[in-house]
């Protein structure tokens, strides 16, 4: 795995936490004509050329502004780079960041799809908030006796993973063919969980097939004797905890406007949005080759013996269902009988209820954004909420995750993982299946990066005192519930 030569500037291999060395030479270092990205060709890394490597390491090292890899003629025909707003890009897919992913799905995905998936709620004071509230944060990081070798992995629901960092249930719709299969692969692939919506576009025994570590989400909807069809469904194809999700109050109404999104795929939509579907043609090629429309629909939520209903359909049923109470929530988690879940938590006296009524874990959770604009960001409420808890609940954290060291972050505050939405979702437009993988890699890379610099050797040690929190930065939402009088 090792190369020898002049420069020798470490590379580490994105998710893999390992270094190998990196031969170049003057007679290899050119300067394209017209740019000003001084291209460096590894003839010696004994390694697949599409695997992903983080050349951030070599920025402020030398004198240019960008640096790309083209992969050597040994392992076949080298990928001419390109140059994208500062970043390390290529023909091969890979991408440096979250941030590019996003770029790349917005230039890939018709404007209706990035937009639903972008989401968000009113103003979108939340959706800013859940990742703005991370840059706040600092790091206190060391510079002497760190850690060599560091270790990342972890359990959720009693469910070993490779790294703290799951994948959030997302209905896929129309972002790409393979959908939640293929983001189910890419979790397998790196040791972590994927968690299916019960609103997702492919159905659960396809899912579990691909990753037999995944959770299932359900919404209260349809009343308790479809809940237990639904969870029946799930624990025969073999999922390994469930999930509730109850975040939701049926907001409506973005100032950027909202995507239009049909009720059915069929070739009059089809027409309907060919202006937009026209100008992505890599998207549009991408549905082709499997001969088949989008599917718009919930097959999750389909009832024995009929079809699946339409995404809005299954909405429809979820909003006139009666809300939950405390007493649904109990008896669901007795039905299920397994590793459960809530999601949506933010206020300390819901976390106590939950607890009460014998959850394995909580989500802090505002779903991402598109619920009630003007909610704190969830990595300002998670202090309170883990310290209602104790450790009698594990405590996740969902919202606003873009890099490695927001990862840290959580779990200095108290998070035993962290799950991402939209950062996978981004991946999965840009990449398919290798896009996921890559924002994986993209996490652990950053993640491993802040567990060094702060001198650890477990994401076990990390605690408050690794950060630099300003004052006022804690939100706690929700009084003590009062003792039960008798």
């Amino acid at each position: 795995m090792t190369g020898t030569g002049r420069l020798g500037y470490p590379l580490r291999g994105a998710g893999q936490n390992r270094r190998v060395r990196a031969t170049s030479s003057s007679s290899r270092c050119r300067r394209p004509r017209g740019g000003a990205i001084a291209q460096l060709r590894f003839d010696k890394i004994k390694i697949d050329p599409t695997e992903l490597w983080d050349l951030s390491s070599l920025k402020g090292q030398l004198p240019i502004r960008d640096v790309a890899l083209e992969p050597s003629h040994e392992f076949g025909p080298a990928a001419t780079p390109e140059k994208s707003r500062g970043s390390i890009v290529s023909r091969s897919g890979w991408f440096e960041t979250v941030a590019e992913a996003q770029r790349r799905a917005k230039k890939r995905l018709p404007s209706s799809v990035y937009s639903a998936v972008l989401a968000g709620s009113e103003k979108g004071v939340t959706y800013a908030d859940n990742i703005e509230a991370f840059s706040e944060l600092g790091l206190a990081p060391h510079v002497a006796e760190l850690h060599a070798t560091r270790t990342l992995a972890t359990t959720v629901m009693g469910h070993a993973i490779s790294l703290p960092v799951i994948i959030s249930p997302a209905g896929v719709q129309a972002v790409h063919p393979d959908g939640e299969v293929a983001v189910a692969r890419a979790a397998a692939n790196r040791g972590t969980i994927t968690c299916l919506s019960s609103f997702a576009s492919k159905p659960v025994e396809e899912v579990v097939a691909a990753n037999p570590q995944t959770f299932f989400q359900l919404y209260w909807s349809g009343g308790r004797e479809t809940m237990m069809r639904r969870m029946d469904r799930a624990r025969s194809a073999g999922v390994k905890g469930l999930i509730i999700t109850l975040d939701w109050s049926f907001s409506n109404g973005r100032d950027w406007g909202s995507p239009v999104i049909p009720e059915r795929m069929n070739l009059k939509a089809m027409a309907g949005l060919l202006p937009q579907v026209i100008t992505r043609p890599r998207w549009l090629l991408a549905y082709a080759k499997t001969l088949h429309l989008p599917d718009l629909t919930a097959p999750n939520l389909a009832e024995p013996g009929q079809a699946a209903p339409t995404f809005f359909g299954a909405y429809g049923e979820w909003m006139q269902t009666q809300p939950p109470t405390w007493d649904d929530v109990a008896w669901l988690r007795e039905k299920w009988g397994g590793p459960f879940m809530l999601k949506g938590i933010t206020r300390i006296d819901d976390a106590r209820r939950a607890m009460d009524a014998g959850v394995t874990a909580i989500s802090v959770s505002n779903h991402g954004g598109n619920n009630l604009d003007g909610t704190p960001a969830t990595i300002r409420v998670l202090p309170s909420v883990v310290e209602a808890v104790g450790h009698r609940v594990e405590v996740v954290l969902d919202g606003g995750i873009r890099r490695g060291s927001d990862v840290a972050k959580a779990l200095a505050l108290g998070a035993r993982a962290v799950m991402i939405g939209r950062a996978y979702l981004w991946g999965l437009a840009a990449n398919g299946q290798a896009g996921v993988e890559n924002v994986l890699d993209i996490l652990r890379g950053g993640l491993d990066s802040a567990l060094f610099g702060l001198g650890h050797p477990s994401i076990r040690d990390l605690g408050p005192n690794d950060l630099v929190i300003p004052t006022g930065f804690r939100r706690t939402l929700g009084a003590a519930v009062p003792p039960t009088q008798s």
